[in-house]
């Protein structure tokens, strides 16, 4: 292991264990709803009773707080230089889901000084005793960042949308990962669609294609259906899990956090959360994304 990390291996060794379940929720393209989902399915996570934090690792147009209506003053950024710590930028939402605010330029890991890189593990690493799930929200997109943020997660989650673009990016984001990772297991939502019929059928489209090409399993855990009261509480900059708690994107938000909360926590890939920060840094420092 590189000298760089052998710091890191100590603190991860030092913190108490307690398994987080780490969640990537991405789409291949922007458009598909992916940042109002990780919100909603946050929530209705903490609203089971599961302690949840949301990681906006969209580092160059950040919108998880405008969707809960919160302004931070700090963000990762000044976590790194010591000017606060995690706990100290991380922003309250509904049901106590926690926001840590993301900062530009933060996915250049590599960029970061020995010391810098032990303080963004250690930070993390404080955050996961009081912890059960963190969601990342990722950036739209295939660039070094967002597939260094997802491969780091231990599940996948990818939304599409009814749209041919949104089918082709997710194929297409889905065949990297596959191609050049070798990961092979991914969970699929249906956003925005007219029925329940409509997004079996997008997945059916999707793992059509998938099936053919590539070796890979795709599981289809639901679908959110076209609601007005999205864009209403999208504009009340409230999650429509709150705001609209009986409307019919609630309920299937709802159906399939039910699913994501009765996933194990798969320690054998790393439970902790330092370990995804870890594996952002080696990730990035390797320079082996185009």
């Amino acid at each position: 292991m590189p000298r760089q990390f052998d710091q890191a291996a100590g603190i991860r060794k030092m913190s108490k264990i307690n398994p987080v379940k780490v969640i990537a929720i991405t789409s291949g393209k922007g458009g598909a709803g992916k940042s109002n989902l990780s919100v909603n399915l946050g929530i209705a996570l903490a609203q089971a009773g599961r302690r949840v934090a949301i990681l906006d690792a969209d580092m160059g147009l950040a919108n998880v707080d405008i969707l809960l209506g919160i302004y931070p003053k700090f963000n990762l950024s000044h976590v790194l230089t010591g000017e606060k710590t995690l706990s100290e930028i991380i922003q309250e939402g509904p049901f106590g889901l926690k926001v840590i605010p993301g900062a530009s330029g933060i996915q250049k890991m590599a960029e970061l000084s020995v010391t810098e890189q032990a303080a963004m593990i250690h930070a993390f690493s404080e955050l996961d005793q009081d912890l059960d799930v963190l969601i990342v929200d990722t950036a739209a997109g295939i660039s070094a960042g967002v597939v260094n943020f997802t491969r780091a997660c231990q599940e996948i989650i990818v939304v599409v949308c009814d749209e041919p673009t949104s089918l082709t990016d997710a194929y297409a984001f889905i065949k990297l990962l596959n191609r050049d990772y070798k990961l092979s297991n991914f969970h699929v939502i249906t956003n925005m669609v007219k029925t329940v019929q409509q997004g079996q059928a997008l997945f059916q489209k999707l793992t059509k294609v998938t099936d053919h090409y590539l070796d890979v399993t795709l599981r289809y855990i639901g679908a959110v259906p076209h609601d007005p009261n999205l864009g209403k509480a999208v504009q009340k900059q409230s999650p429509v899990v709150v705001s609209f708690p009986d409307s019919k994107a609630t309920v299937a938000i709802k159906e399939i956090a039910g699913k994501i909360n009765s996933w194990p926590v798969k320690a054998q890939t790393g439970s902790f959360i330092e370990f995804f920060v870890e594996k952002m840094i080696r990730f990035d420092s390797q320079k082996d994304v185009a």
